[in-house]
């Protein structure tokens, strides 16, 4: 196989995915740096690699799409420790529910309100609407309010991987370390990414992040088209 044939093979793209992500998070294991996170390295790595080959974003794709394959499984697999949790979980029930309709509100605003003010189309706006829920919901979301799919799938990646890198600086900064807490404000603001991250901290925070990431994504589905729709009017 020729050079060529072997950057279109599907195993090109699942290997370079594999063997980045193995490496970066080796690297963030030693240097603990939260600008070294594993997602955001990784997406810079591979981009320099195909920019550098001159590979174009549908053959890497043949193999890197079997990693996406697999995100399903990844994300019903988080419900594992939100089960283990659950009564713990259960015992919030109240504040939390409260927590999740504010933050999804403030979610959508925050992101709307400067492609208002700056006097951007509706469709940007629309599109940014549902980026802090994971992307599967995203989409549907941002489909229905009259977004672009692809600038959405955008905004709800960059969203994970700074919500992943900052949020624990930000959050241990203004003193939110207690367990559910901390979980719970990742998985609102930063949806999967955000998720995995929570994980690292433990279980208690990882469950509480997998219950924010469907909560918020079941609130900002009922409320994102009610805001754009208030905003847009008021404007």
């Amino acid at each position: 196989m020729n050079i060529t044939g072997l950057f279109a093979s599907p195993l090109f793209g699942l290997g370079l995915t594999l063997l980045v992500y193995a490496g970066a998070k080796r690297l963030y294991g030693r240097v603990r740096f939260f600008l070294l996170h594993p997602v955001l390295v990784s997406i810079a790595a591979i981009i320099a690699a195909l920019k550098l080959l001159d590979i174009d974003y549908p053959t890497y794709m043949k193999g890197g799409g079997i990693v996406a394959f697999f995100l399903a499984p990844a994300v019903v697999a988080l419900g594992l420790p939100l089960y283990r949790q659950l009564r713990r979980l259960a015992s919030e029930a109240l504040p939390l529910v409260l927590t999740t309709a504010f933050a999804s509100a403030v979610g959508i605003v925050a992101s709307v309100a400067p492609v208002l003010i700056l006097g951007g189309p509706r469709e940007l706006l629309a599109s940014l609407a549902p980026k802090s829920v994971t992307t599967p919901i995203a989409i549907v979301v941002s489909e229905q309010i009259g977004g672009l799919p692809s600038l959405t799938a955008a905004a709800v990646v960059l969203t994970g991987v700074v919500g992943a890198v900052a949020g624990p600086v930000i959050l241990r900064l203004i003193g939110i370390t207690e367990g559910i807490a901390f979980g719970y404000a990742m998985g609102t603001a930063s949806h999967g990414i955000g998720t995995a991250r929570a994980l690292e901290a433990g279980e208690v925070e990882g469950a509480a992040s997998s219950l924010a990431l469907c909560m918020n994504g079941i609130a900002t589905a009922v409320l994102a088209p009610w805001i754009v729709r208030l905003l847009i009017g008021a404007a």
